[in-house]
């Protein structure tokens, strides 16, 4: 199944692939959000903040995405489109016969609280299940963040386990509750669908 690159408009946001031109966005995103979004993430490497490591990311993300196993989108202001304020990434997109991914998202710390996130997920989630024809999407997150859990929840995001150790998180083994959300009107894809 061939998909389009998803260029998805939200009444606050544009989803979509980045492309070179937006990596200096994405740097002043990452620059000013370090603090906030490093407690959440793995260890981030040392050039994290370079351009030429981003430059040669965007270009992986364009390759994964048309290989189908990666779509990693960033968040932009509907009002300052060349402003980047998070992103959503559906990663290990496996299809027949798991047909499911997991889910990881992140915003800029002064857009949290306003509902940006739920209305990125809101948009994507249904292209996911559309576009993509998956059945099942996953999302982990670690006991204390409280603000995913209820996020997810309010999604329709059901609990499905505790995970301990599971994730390398900021240079420490942290313990995740895994939540799954169902396409509960999914259909098998027709054989000229399948990739």
């Amino acid at each position: 199944m061939r998909v389009s690159p998803p260029f998805i408009r939200t009444p606050r946001l544009v989803l979509r692939l980045a492309g070179r031109e937006d990596v200096p966005a994405i740097l002043e995103y990452l620059t000013a959000n370090r603090d906030h979004l490093t407690p959440f993430e793995p260890a981030w490497p040392a050039d994290m903040l370079c351009e030429s490591l981003w430059i040669s990311r965007v270009t992986f993300f364009r390759q994964e995405f048309e290989r189908g196993t990666l779509v990693r989108l960033f968040l932009f202001d509907l009002q300052d489109p060349r402003r980047v304020v998070g992103g959503v990434g559906l990663s290990q997109i496996v299809h027949a016969p798991w047909h499911a991914c997991f889910l990881g998202y992140a915003l800029d710390a002064t857009f949290e609280g306003r509902g940006y996130m739920r209305e990125a997920l809101k948009a994507i989630l249904p292209w996911a299940f559309g576009e993509l024809g998956l059945h099942r999407v996953m999302a982990n997150y670690m006991p204390h963040n409280v603000r995913s859990a209820r996020l997810l929840r309010s999604l329709g995001f059901v609990v499905e386990g505790y995970a301990r150790d599971y994730l390398r998180i900021n240079n420490r083994w942290e313990d995740h509750v895994l939540t799954s959300l169902i396409n509960c009107d999914w259909q098998a894809p027709s054989a000229s669908e399948v990739r």
